[in-house]
């Protein structure tokens, strides 16, 4: 592909999304300066992904003679966990203590546009070095997935911001995250089950995904409510 179109096609999804996202709480919208800073430490955070999943994939090993366990240790662990820590991370160094973090909702948005921010940087080196195909793919698969696990965990991050006690606020964390490397590493796994598994398994990707979505709006109803 034209490397400007690549570029567009890789960047387009999250930025749409992003502005989706965003206007679900047009209410009482988030300053645009803190938004824009998430999403770029979420850009960030794709390259700080790179090595941490290299040192985790150093026990990679310990799990090659079974490929199923193979593949749920790079599913979960690998990608899911690496991934979703950070951008937790990212919102909670830069977001989250933040006097405009004042609703659960914000929990939702702050996370959304970090891993899109993230989804953004890794489907641009993915589409710049592929085809139409992964292009279209990610833009309707994997990018939504990014979104959808981290919004979820978002619903339960800003739930703990109003927690009670910090006990409290640390299981709402946790419970957020385990969510999202829940929903992110059942992706990764029926797509890395494929060749054992067959198209079925690749396939089974796509209700996952609407699934996610779904579950999120619901989530969103209720931290609007």
């Amino acid at each position: 592909m034209n490397v400007f179109i690549a570029f567009v096609l890789a960047a387009a999804p999250a930025l749409l999304l992003l502005r989706y996202y965003y206007r679900q709480d047009r209410l009482r919208p988030e300053p645009k300066g803190l938004v824009l800073r998430v999403f770029v430490l979420g850009v960030v955070s794709a390259f700080l992904a790179i090595p941490l999943e290299l040192l985790v994939g150093v026990f990679e090993g310990l799990f090659a003679l079974s490929p199923l366990l193979y593949a749920a240790f790079k599913a979960f662990v690998v990608a899911a966990l690496v991934e979703e820590y950070l951008k937790l991370a990212v919102v909670r160094l830069s977001a989250y203590r933040s006097p405009h973090f004042d609703e659960v909702m914000d929990g939702v948005v702050y996370t959304v546009v970090a891993s899109l921010g993230f989804a953004c940087m890794e489907n641009i080196l993915y589409v710049m070095g592929g085809t139409l195909q992964t292009a279209l793919l990610r833009a309707f698969l994997a990018v939504p997935l990014h979104a959808t696990a981290s919004g979820l965990m978002g619903y339960y991050l800003g739930k703990a911001k109003f927690a009670l006690d910090p006990g409290a606020e640390r299981r709402l964390q946790n419970r957020g995250l385990r969510v999202a490397v829940l929903i992110h590493g059942t992706y990764n796994f029926l797509l890395f089950m494929a060749p054992e598994w067959g198209a079925a398994s690749a396939w089974a990707v796509v209700p996952l995904v609407i699934v996610a979505f779904l579950l999120l709006r619901r989530r969103i109803r209720a931290a609007l409510q």
